[in-house]
């Protein structure tokens, strides 16, 4: 295949752009908190546009539009659930979050706060949570590089183990040095790019198409059953679209961008740009997979999640696309540095910190903190060196994994006092443990998506153990109240100012 340089050189161009934010967040970057939390000082847009990018990865891009392509509007359950998801994280876990880990001890990660919410002082819980983090983020992180390399191989005939070392060595550089800054700041670039992307593409293919009527009627003629919502849906089906929701209360890469705002003050500004910000992109990815049936129907494409690269290339000059192209890239990218930089987090912070240098230094830690997004990328390059290899499979459960593991106790720690330690232990086993085992059973009930199950198994699991167990140590209850009495204090100093 041709290399097309203009193409080539609009990426090329954008990524050194992501390279010279990564080293100017390094100069930013002076200690623990500022390379996990970036200081606690993100303002509202970006730390919306950056939860927002590091949660839509390529499948908002290629996976969407592709399911879209395939079956039309039966699809539509997935974004709704989404969107309800999105919407009640920010209304009801930002600020309560944002609040809670700096009243539990400056908390500054998820395990952290678990740890220091229920005063665990055995660590087994931040181990545990570690755990969880480290398994799922490295596959995920790998499969998110393998469709990096894919994207690279099939446009510009890269070799594939050639592309998947060159789109991980961008994204770790700027990880490596900047930590969540750059990954912040360069999820802000790259959410505005996915965002113009995914509305810019739809409107050009519907015009070309000969408007939003003329789409609708071709799109029926060819299978009317692509127009009708419920077509081939069943009540299993749907609910496990709409469940997807569930798994925002659980996703480290999001949680810590509400820990990372500058103040509960921007919450609902962030709220407002976030919810418009992805409302609008993914219904652009459906209205791409959309017009995507009527658009190629002469000439049906072997992939149907090549659907958004196709139109890049057939509906804009070579300048243009290649930074079309480019946000599918940022949607990879921003998802891979937020996990790699959790899970370096974890590493350095629940690990090598919680067990092996109780007194390490924060300097200390911020190097083992890089150290560790550097082995984690080279492990997860391994994983994905063969582009058939079975981690890919481990996406599929990823998303389940994280909501139905921290979703429950995140929710429950927030809102409930009598919650305890071994109940919040109990929640989390169970969850991750109900999500791997459904994901491998079928038929009947076990069609259901595995988020679901999770998420009620490890509620369910809480409330008893907690119930069960003794009542919260005096400590735990008064720092709850603390907690609760920021809270009011804040909502009314909001009020007042408003």
């Amino acid at each position: 295949m041709d290399i097309n340089i203009p193409t080539l050189i609009s990426i090329i161009i954008y990524l050194i752009g992501m390279l010279i934010i990564g080293i100017y967040a390094a100069r930013k970057t002076k200690d623990l908190t500022d390379y996990v939390l970036g200081g606690r000082n993100l303002g509202g847009g970006v730390a919306a546009l950056s939860a927002g990018a590091s949660d839509m990865s390529s499948w908002l891009l290629l996976g969407l539009p592709g399911a879209m392509y395939v079956s039309g509007m039966s699809e539509i359950w997935l974004p709704i659930g989404l969107a309800i998801g999105a919407y009640l994280n920010w209304q009801f876990v930002a600020k309560p979050l944002r609040v809670y880990t700096e009243v539990a001890n400056d908390s500054i990660t998820v395990p952290d706060f678990f740890e220091n919410r229920f005063d665990d002082r055995t660590k087994i819980l931040r181990v545990v949570s570690a755990i969880v983090i480290l398994v799922f983020f490295t596959f995920y992180t790998s499969s998110s590089l393998v469709g990096g390399a894919i994207l690279l191989e099939n446009s510009f005939g890269l070799d594939y183990q050639l592309a998947l070392w060159v789109g991980a060595a961008v994204i770790l550089s700027y990880t490596l040095f900047g930590g969540f800054l750059a990954a912040s700041w360069t999820d802000f670039i790259q959410g505005i790019l996915m965002f113009l992307a995914l509305i810019i593409v739809p409107i050009v293919a519907v015009y070309e198409l000969g408007g939003w009527n003329k789409t609708v009627q071709m799109v029926g003629s060819i299978d009317v059953s692509h127009l009708d919502v419920y077509s081939g849906a069943t009540a299993i089906g749907i609910i496990s679209l709409l469940a997807w929701g569930l798994g925002y209360f659980g996703q480290p890469h999001i949680l810590v961008r509400f820990m990372g705002i500058k103040s509960t003050r921007e919450v609902p500004k962030a709220r407002l740009i976030g919810m418009v910000w992805m409302i609008l992109s993914l219904f652009g990815a459906v209205f791409v997979g959309f017009a995507g049936i009527s658009y190629f129907a002469d000439s049906p494409l072997e992939n149907s999640e090549t659907v958004f690269i196709m139109f890049s290339q057939v509906l804009f000059n070579p300048w243009i696309a290649g930074f079309l192209l480019a946000a599918i890239l940022s949607a990879i990218m921003s998802t891979v540095d937020s996990q790699l930089l959790v899970s370096s987090s974890a590493l350095a912070n629940d690990f090598y910190k919680a067990i092996f240098r109780k007194n390490a230094s924060q300097k200390e830690e911020m190097i083992v903190g890089r150290i560790a997004v550097f082995g984690i990328a080279i492990i997860a390059i391994l994983l994905g060196y063969n582009p058939e290899s079975k981690v890919l499979e481990l996406v599929s459960y990823a998303w389940a994994g994280f909501g139905a593991a921290f979703g429950p106790v995140i929710i429950l720690s927030l809102f409930w006092k009598r919650m305890t330690r071994n109940g919040a232990l109990t929640g989390i086993i169970v969850g991750a443990l109900t999500v791997i085992v459904w994901s491998n059973l079928s038929g009947g009930i076990f069609d259901l998506y595995e988020l679901a199950p999770g998420f009620l198994f490890a509620v369910i699991a809480i409330v008893v153990v907690s119930l069960i167990d003794k009542a919260p140590s005096a400590k735990i209850q008064e720092e709850f109240d603390h907690y609760k009495l920021k809270m009011k204090e804040d909502q009314n100093d909001q009020t007042i100012h408003f």
